[in-house]
């Protein structure tokens, strides 16, 4: 595991992450950080700091949580550039040399920033009231948790660091050193640290930065996630228990009523509308702050403005208005495009389908563009990537509970029309969209494919095929049935690689360390 002599701090000056501006302050050894931790303001800038550290990851989180997803082309895209992580991740080719990433993702480094602040605020910090240091450690606790779910749905059993360690006098670096802990030990630890902040939070459901701030509904979420993956998804000496299904409930039941649909999808994700009122916890992007990697899903002009056409074979401009700023370097299965009806909103609203034109002049060799993410033109007139990315809104509530309904044996079909409803809007037609009860495999299909054309872009594709399962309870990753993408997403004879290998460079910094399982050879 990589060594932090020090811990830097990045400090926003003010409570919302639009206002936050990084100091240009000297690395300070925490133990001996005498001009930090001294007041309140001191404590929320370093937690708003931390969901600025977040928001820095989300192309981890969308490499782990949805490029290998089975819906990613590899290889070349349409416009005949070349595809960014193709190989090992999109293509599943991975082994103990071809890790797709390295050093966990770069999240134990937040992890420890996050155990700095738990320490300090739990056992110093003697000016905060009992409410401020309840809320401040809901949200160190919850974020900590979120980071380690990502790590376990990645790897499996982990590494379990839970303070802040450096080197004091020493030559060595065995104290630093940590063994993976189980799958078992894994989740335990993070089922009581979701346990811990929502505790913590106690009443308190402040939603800070504009639902850019974690919150204890965010906690619930990430609660309802941790306990369905766990009452459905086997990881080594982890196996499923159902009882956690009531569990997953609950939570989900907590947030239901408390948000709601927007009535138009674009709303949803537009730079005009942040923090609306479906959203429950987002990274929080703004021009002339952050930028999200969305330019890396639409198109360059020298390879599509007057090459391109579209569906009825008029040549295509700068349809979008990218302003030059823009690169195909990931690209969605045009049949995932194709699935969707052509009444249902998100279609057009997600994508824009592109063609070349044979002698006949047919569109032929569809491909396509993000339309969803695009940002803005600012005020100088350039197109800014700066759309929240959210993490968790109510159409997860939704579908969440359409999910632990159907493994009751139940029937999810009212949560999953409440989706298709807003889908379709005035389009709606009860007796043609209207999904109805049809047992356990078909409905977790049916949930799988409105998850596909909810969640575009959103991280969670990986881990859906993961935990949604067929009728013998087998994850949809290996299933031949699905209707587009990569089919199936993984071969049986490559099960071990559910889980992903831990680079070499990694390994061999920490002597404890052992591979994931299937990838030692």
């Amino acid at each position: 595991m990589k060594i932090f002599k020090y811990i830097v701090v990045l400090i926003c000056l003010s409570a919302g992450l639009g206002s936050c501006n990084s100091l240009d302050l000297a690395p300070e050894d925490y133990y001996g950080s005498g001009n930090f931790w001294n007041n309140e303001a001191q404590v929320e800038g370093f937690v708003v700091g931390m969901h600025s550290q977040m928001r820095n990851l989300s192309t981890t989180f969308w490499v782990m949580g949805e490029a290998r997803g089975g819906l990613q082309k590899d290889g070349v895209s349409s416009t005949a550039t070349s595809l960014n992580y193709s190989s090992p991740i999109k293509d599943q080719d991975f082994t103990k040399d071809k890790t797709g990433i390295a050093s966990w993702g770069g999240l134990y480094g937040q992890i420890l920033n996050i155990n700095l602040g738990i320490d300090k605020v739990e056992n110093e910090c003697p000016f905060l009231s009992d409410e401020s240091r309840g809320y401040y450690l809901g949200q160190l606790y919850g974020i900590r948790a979120f980071y380690y779910f990502w790590l376990y749905r990645t790897y499996g059993g982990v590494p379990l660091a839970t303070d802040t360690k450096v080197l004091e006098g020493t030559r060595t670096a065995e104290p630093l050193y940590l063994e993976r802990s189980s799958p078992k030990e894994t989740l335990d630890f993070i089922k009581n640290d979701v346990e811990k902040s929502i505790n913590q939070f106690g009443s308190n459901q402040t939603i800070g930065g504009n639902k850019s701030h974690w919150s204890k509904f965010a906690s619930l979420m990430l609660k309802a996630e941790v306990y369905l993956w766990s009452a459905k998804v086997t990881t080594g000496d982890q196996t499923p228990a159902t009882s956690d299904l009531s569990t997953a409930e609950a939570a989900l039941n907590e947030v239901k009523g408390q948000f709601s649909l927007q009535s138009n999808f674009n709303d949803v994700f537009s730079y005009n509308q942040k923090g609306n009122s479906e959203i429950i916890f987002s990274l929080r992007f703004m021009d002339n702050e952050a930028t999200n990697n969305v330019s890396q899903f639409v198109y360059s002009d020298n390879v599509f403005i007057g090459v391109k056409y579209d569906k009825d074979g008029k040549v295509m401009g700068d349809t979008l208005q990218l302003k030059g700023n823009g690169l195909l370097r990931n690209e969605y299965y045009f049949d995932l495009f194709e699935s969707y009806s052509d009444l249902d909103k998100r279609k057009e609203a997600t994508f824009l389908d592109f063609y070349d034109k044979n002698s006949s002049g047919e569109a032929i060799n569809g491909g396509l563009i993000l339309r969803k993410f695009l940002g803005l033109i600012n005020s100088n007139g350039n197109r800014v990537y700066a759309d929240d990315i959210p993490v968790y809104r109510y159409a997860d509530v939704l579908l969440m509970l359409a999910e632990v309904e159907n493994k009751k044996g139940g029937d999810p079909s009212s949560y999953i029309n409440q989706i298709r409803q807003r889908a379709y809007g005035s389009d709606y037609n009860a007796a043609v969209h209207a999904y109805t009860n049809q047992g356990y495999a078909a409905n977790e299909l049916a949930i799988l494919y409105e998850r596909d054309k909810e969640f575009v872009f959103e991280n969670k594709r990986w881990f859906d095929v993961l935990r949604l399962q067929d009728a013998g309870g087998k994850p949809l990753v290996f299933s031949s049935t699905l209707d587009y993408g990569k089919v199936p997403v993984l071969t049986t004879g490559d099960s071990h690689k559910v889980l992903w290998p831990v680079d070499v460079t990694t390994l061999n910094n920490d002597p404890k360390l052992t591979q994931t399982p299937g990838y030692e050879l």
